[in-house]
This record gives structure tokens, C-alpha cells and sequence, in this order.
């Protein structure tokens, strides 16, 4: 992967590739999880333990890296006891399907081991799949161990396994390292048994090893997701360019126009419109809202049939209410707008509770910040902010009051009363005829 994470905290789709082939094993009831770590083992144990908080997870430390059956011997204290079929993934095997993993469950029957194998047009780097006469499963053999015919072989190794654990482990203990690579080959538990194999289509089981292959697994886990959507009665208008990640909740009757990217913990409700090109991470749509183009939601609440957008910016902390609008250019961040209020227009709020049934005229600023702490503004029910307003926190607009176009409110405002700050208005007579070009040259006595 050229890069300092470890490859199997790489993300595809909003997760680490080394969730999807947990939760498939979770998703089979697989019990307990054994979760082999090596190469920063911390910070992938604290990853996928967030991530599967109460799952029967268990991490085994593979100290030395020598080898994929080195890896799963690691794992054997953490099963001590356990009697019945161990099922083996590689965490960098994202595609895998719970249907095929049951496959394999299925074919195992009394066989020793049963293993996943694919067909490939280049099977370059691929461990191959050797079957006897009578097409049994023999052995794999490992391209740098290949004779010039055995690499000529098609079908090869998928690295996902599931074996009885009384034979795994007695196997494992008998390997040695006499190969190319001075590995312990997890492949060879498949000779020293009896072995059938499961084929899957290369698409599910290919694995992850740069960034290329990282940007395919993902593209195709996306696909798989935003078909699922649609088939739970969510409208996608161009699923290709739609991006919704593992985890975000969305409801029957949405719509999510091109270009529309919900993340994190998004939860999006019931006939909720998403325009096109909308932001949206760690968010909550209520039923009916409605988000309108290029606007970038982060941490935010959008309530019953409220409108956001377009080209609005909602930052963490912010709250919109039913029925409440947030138009064009205006910016939010820990502010609660109240029940049919309304920002329409090139406004910021920040650290602000406004009341229900307010009005927020164009280009009004709350001055929360005083270069070392920020303050609260309040505007309560009905009071209506002028165009060009700043409002100097900490400060009160009182109930139903009305506040002056270009005002700057210092103090607080009671209720009903109106507030002014500007001076009364002069208008000086025949200024734009003085103040013309003409007019400067002949009095400067120009010819």
C-alpha cells in the first residue's frame, strides 16, 4: 500500500477493509471471532473493537511474521477448547459474500478441509489449486514454488478456508519452512488431508494489496450498497455517482440526486430529497426534509419538512426545526433555528438559540467570538433581524421584537421594542452633479 497505516485499516466505502470479512463472519454466528494482529496491532485491535462494540471478538498478537500459517497458530490459544469447523479469512478480502462462506460450510461435510478457489484469465501471484485424476483436491502450491506446468493452472487459491479444528491445529504444528519463501504456507494443511473446494467468481474474492485494487473493492461495495437501497424503496437518480457508506441509515421514498455522499453515522428518514452534489456526514434527516444542491451538512439535525440549501454550510451543533429554511450562503454551527423560522440569505450563526416563527434577514452575523472565549446569542419567538445585523453576543432580542437594517445590537433588546443603531439619514442636495468629472475640470479652469 506505500503508506504508514496498516493495509487492513485502509477504507473502503467508510470502513476498514478488515471489517467487511468480520462481519461476514459474524453475519454466519461464528463464535468466538478471532481477530489475528501483527503490524500495528494496537490501533487495529482499537478500530475493530469500536467497530464490532459486544461482538464476541477476540485478538491474537502474531509477533513474528512468518507466515500465513504461522498467523493462524496464533490464534490457537484464543480457541482453546473449541471443538467443531474453524472458518479462515484474509482481512484484505473485503467482497466476500455470507452466501458463499455457507457454501463452503455446506461442501466441508467430513472432509478435513474445504477451501474457496476461482478461475483466472492471469492467475500471476496466485497460489494454484493441484487436483489428482480423479479432480480431488491435492495440495496448492505457491507461484514461486510452481513448476513451469503447475503455473499454467487457472484455478487458484482464494486464501479462505474451513477446517475441522482438531485437524487445523495438528497440521499447523507440522509444517516447516522449506519453500521459496522460508514461510510456514498455510496452504499446506491442504496435503495433509482430505480437501474439497468451493468455487467463486474472481469478483468476490479478490484481495486488496494497493491502491488500485483498494478503489475497485470499494467501487464495487458501493454498487452492492446502493443496489440494496434502491431495492428498499430509495430513489437513486444516477446510483454510479451516489456515495453511501456502511452504516448510514436511509429511508423509503428519499431521493438522492448525482453526486450526493452521506457518511459517518448519517440518518436519513422518510421522504427526505437530497439535491445534487449535498455533503452530508454524522447528520440526522427528519421525515420530509429537504436539502437542496451543494450544500455540506456535518454533525447537524434537520427537522420535519425543514429546507437547507442551496449552497449552505451547517457545521456541528446545528439544530434546524420543523418547517424551518436555511437558504443560500449561510452558515450554522452550534445554533438552533426554532420552528418555522427562517436564514434565508447570506447570514452566519454561530452559538446562537433562535426562537419560532423568526425571521433573519440577509447578511446578519452573530459576533460570537471576542478572541478568547465565545458567547451565546438568543433571539426569542416572532422577533424579526433586519438585513446587515450584527448581533454582539453575549445579547437577548426579546419577544416579537423588530431590529433595524444595519444594526449593531450591543445591548439587549426587550420585548416588542424596536432597536436602531445608525443615525438619522442625510441627503445632500445636487452632490452627484458636483462630484462629476465635468464639473471638476471646469472648476479647476481646464480647457
Amino acid at each position: 500500500m506505500k503508506s504508514e497505516k496498516a493495509k487492513v485499516l485502509h477504507e473502503a466505502n467508510g470502513r476498514p477493509i478488515g471489517f467487511f470479512p468480520i462481519r461476514c463472519a459474524l453475519a454466519l454466528d461464528a463464535s468466538p471471532v478471532v481477530v489475528v494482529v501483527g503490524h500495528q496491532a494496537q490501533a487495529v485491535e482499537e478500530e475493530m473493537s469500536r467497530l464490532f462494540a459486544g461482538a464476541p471478538l477476540r485478538f491474537a498478537l502474531q509477533a513474528e511474521q512468518l507466515g500465513t500459517g504461522h498467523a493462524v497458530l496464533s490464534a490457537e490459544a484464543a480457541l482453546r477448547g473449541f471443538e467443531g469447523s474453524v472458518l479462515i479469512l484474509a482481512a484484505d478480502v473485503p467482497l466476500i459474500r455470507p452466501e458463499t462462506l455457507q457454501k463452503l460450510v455446506t461442501a466441508r461435510q467430513g472432509a478435513d478441509v474445504a477451501l474457496i478457489s476461482c478461475r483466472l484469465a492471469d492467475p500471476t501471484g496466485y497460489g494454484r489449486i493441484v487436483r489428482g485424476s480423479g479432480g480431488a483436491v491435492t495440495r496448492i502450491v505457491e507461484e514461486k514454488d510452481a513448476s513451469p506446468a503447475e503455473r499454467q493452472i487457472t484455478e487458484v487459491n482464494a486464501s479462505i478456508y474451513l477446517a475441522d479444528a482438531r485437524f487445523l491445529f495438528s497440521a499447523l504444528r507440522g509444517l516447516t519452512r522449506g519453500n521459496a519463501q522460508g514461510e510456514y504456507y498455510l496452504t499446506d494443511i491442504v496435503a495433509r488431508g482430505r480437501a474439497v473446494a468451493v468455487e467463486a467468481e474472481e469478483s468476490e474474492v479478490a484481495g486488496v494489496n494497493d491502491r488500485a485494487q483498494l478503489a475497485r473493492s470499494a467501487a464495487q461495495l458501493r454498487e452492492r450498497r446502493n443496489a440494496q437501497l434502491m431495492k428498499d424503496g430509495v430513489t437513486l437518480v444516477d446510483p454510479s455517482v451516489t456515495y453511501v457508506e456502511e452504516g448510514v441509515e436511509v429511508g423509503a421514498d428519499t431521493v438522492l440526486e448525482p453526486m450526493v455522499s452521506l457518511r459517518g453515522k448519517t440518518r436519513v428518514g422518510r421522504g427526505v430529497q437530497v439535491g445534487q452534489g449535498c455533503v452530508i456526514v454524522d447528520s440526522e434527516l427528519a421525515d420530509g426534509a429537504k436539502i437542496l444542491p451543494y450544500t455540506h451538512l456535518e454533525g447537524a439535525k434537520i427537522g420535519p419538512a425543514a429546507q437547507v440549501g442551496p449552497f449552505a454550510r451547517l457545521r456541528p451543533g446545528a439544530q434546524v426545526a420543523e418547517q424551518a429554511k436555511v437558504g443560500n450562503f449561510v452558515e450554522l454551527k452550534k445554533t438552533v433555528l426554532g420552528k418555522g423560522s427562517k436564514a434565508n440569505h447570506l447570514t452566519y450563526l454561530g452559538d446562537a438559540v433562535i426562537g419560532e416563527g423568526c425571521n433573519i434577514g440577509a447578511g446578519t452575523i452573530t459576533c460570537n467570538y471576542d478572541g478568547t472565549n465565545k458567547y451565546v446569542t438568543t433571539v426569542e419567538d416572532g422577533a424579526f433581524i433586519g438585513s446587515d445585523t450584527q448581533l454582539v453576543a453575549p445579547v437577548k432580542i426579546g419577544k416579537g421584537a423588530y431590529v433595524g437594517s444595519g444594526t449593531t445590537v450591543r445591548e439587549d433588546v426587550p420585548k416588542g421594542a424596536l432597536a436602531v443603531s445608525a443615525g438619522k439619514q442625510r441627503n445632500i442636495e445636487g452632490w452627484v452633479e458636483q462630484r462629476s468629472p465635468a464639473r471638476r475640470k471646469k472648476d479647476s479652469g481646464e480647457r
